[in-house]
């Protein structure tokens, strides 16, 4: 059974209360005993999903999670450093004529070929 949040618009005063999901709202006031009350729209809970069916690594140990830890350091340590190349790309302005366009490929499609026929 789910826990409700409640106000009274009367008198301020907020309380919970531990009601069936079939059960009606309170309306009355447990401070004033006005028929000003209403529920509040809350966050709900968090729940965990127990049983077959769902993935092992959902909530693993803090054991497995150490070791995982440790070998993924391991295996970045032992991962040499990468070295800059000496070639690169050519994004800069080219030798005729200083024009920073970039080369577009020819493109072949079939209407290409259709209008060639």
């Amino acid at each position: 059974m789910p826990t409700y949040d409640y106000k009274c618009e009367a008198c301020g005063h907020a309380f919970e209360e531990f009601q069936s999901i079939t059960a009606a709202p309170l309306k009355k006031c447990p401070a004033c005993k006005k028929n000003k009350v209403k529920r509040l729209i809350g966050t709900g809970a968090g729940f965990i999903f127990k049983g077959s069916g769902f993935y092992l690594t959902d909530y693993r140990s803090e054991s497995y999670k150490q070791a995982a830890k440790a070998d993924a350091e391991k295996a970045s340590s032992s991962k040499p450093a990468e070295t800059s190349s000496s070639t690169s790309t050519d994004n800069g302005p080219s030798s005729n004529g200083g024009s920073t366009e970039a080369k577009k490929p020819a493109i072949k499609s079939a209407d290409t070929k259709a209008s060639k026929t």
